[in-house]
């Protein structure tokens, strides 16, 4: 069975950060920074990709920074604005490794509400076999159930999987489960591993 790659997605293949919105609706930069640091944080946006539904949070957010309702709404309605394109170089690896016949597939952390409404408008995922939903599955990187998922679903274990992720307890637990796992800094390095891997 070939070896098979799998992509994240957030600032692996998309650029994402949720200043990219804000930075529209909030012009003084102090104020920007604090908003992030307490309001719509990474923390809690975190909470959806684990599987919290948008009706569950925005309320309850609402109500302590009752201030920022429209902000905290725009995070439920516009966050596609906070992926602000693709990262130069990776989906053309990905398009090469598709051309390959190399098997993909993708594990996010991202919220099912929210990928609902990216995963349509981005055809580059249209070369995964399989794309491992954090929100859908209700289980986030880096805990164990989710590498399990994948394995499950791509029919592979240890190092039949190449793992790229931008965070390094991700990298660790998929490492700690024997995948061929590196950390993502950016696509030449990548092209550099999955060459050394035999998938390029």
């Amino acid at each position: 069975m070939r070896k098979a790659a799998v992509f994240d997605v957030g600032r692996v293949l998309f650029h994402w950060q949720l200043a990219t919105l804000f930075e529209k609706l909030i012009t003084d930069r102090e104020e920007l920074g604090w908003f992030l640091a307490n309001v719509v944080t990474e923390e809690w946006h975190f909470e959806h990709d684990r599987g919290r539904a948008l009706a569950d949070m925005v309320p309850e957010r609402i109500a302590l920074y009752p201030q920022y309702e429209a902000h905290i709404r725009a995070y439920a309605t516009r966050f596609n604005e906070t992926i602000p394109g693709p990262i130069e170089g990776s989906h053309a690896l990905v398009e090469r490794l598709a051309a390959a016949g190399v098997p993909l597939f993708c594990l996010t952390n991202f919220g099912d509400e929210f990928w609902a409404a990216f995963r349509p408008t981005q055809p580059i995922f249209d070369h995964f076999e399989d794309i491992i939903v954090s929100g859908t599955e209700k289980v986030a990187k880096p805990e164990v159930r989710i590498y399990e998922i994948v394995e499950q679903r791509s029919g592979r274990s240890g190092d039949a999987l190449f793992f790229t992720d931008d965070n390094p307890a991700n990298i660790a637990a998929a490492r700690a489960r024997g995948w061929d796992a590196h950390l993502f800094t950016d696509p030449a390095s990548l092209e550099a591993q999955l060459i050394a891997a035999g998938l390029l």
